[in-house]
């Protein structure tokens, strides 16, 4: 694998939203967290804990491939019980995609069974998730093509509601910005109807795809700007 230059380096070590929150780049001890995070937030923005057999398996598709592939580009928000939010994302989705099915996917296979010789009714979350493993949707091509970055985000209750979520994006966007990022995109639970009025306040659209399976997410999209990274010691 060849070295990737660790874009975050370039931003502030430490942004605090407020005296008990602090914003800063991904560490490597923050990922059993992550994981915590994307099974506390998995159902629809709540606990999805008692749906799952395998706590693990929200953070091995929504979480994990990102810190473990692309730590540069994720952000964690902490306060002092810990890390209670994070962001994560990818400059090019297409590359990651393919990334994915080199590098990430191959490992979990073996793992998690392939449930597609059961009917589809039958399966629970954790038989959901493993044929999410097996046969990953990519993502629409004219979304790619228009908004090539995506992003994604979940935050405990304990922080929502105080401008966390805001404040991580707006990090997040300015880091991708300097990095040539032109659009990015985000696919939202369609039951989670606090977080797509949330993206929907960030400036995110809704994509219309016609051809879009009914249980799929809500695609939001957002143009962005071109910037520079800020200048410092790094």
């Amino acid at each position: 694998m060849q070295p990737v230059e660790p874009i975050a380096r370039h931003w502030p070590g430490t942004a605090i939203v407020d005296e008990m929150i602090a914003l800063r780049p991904f560490a490597e001890p923050d990922l059993d967290s992550l994981y915590a995070i994307a099974l506390a937030t998995g159902l629809a923005g709540g606990d999805a804990s008692a749906l799952y057999q395998d706590g693990r398996m929200m953070g091995h598709i929504y979480a994990a491939p990102y810190v473990v592939l692309s730590p540069e580009t994720a952000f964690v928000a902490e306060d002092g019980a810990g890390v209670a939010g994070y962001i994560v994302g990818i400059l090019d989705t297409d590359a990651f995609e393919a990334r994915l099915e080199r590098e990430w996917w191959p490992i979990l296979r073996p793992i998690y069974r392939d449930p597609s010789g059961d009917p589809p009714e039958t399966w629970n979350a954790d038989q959901r998730r493993s044929h999410t493993i097996h046969h990953p949707r990519p993502t629409p091509a004219p979304i790619v093509e228009a908004f090539p970055a995506h992003v994604h985000m979940n935050l405990l209750p304990r922080i929502q509601g105080r401008g966390v979520g805001q404040s991580l994006l707006d990090l997040w966007i300015r880091m991708v910005c300097a990095e040539g990022a032109i659009g990015i995109h985000v696919g939202a639970n369609r039951h989670n109807h606090r977080a797509i009025r949330f993206w929907e306040r960030c400036g995110f659209n809704r994509l219309v795809m016609p051809s879009a399976p009914a249980d799929g997410p809500v695609w939001l999209g957002r143009r962005v700007a071109r910037s520079t990274r800020p200048t410092g010691d790094g």
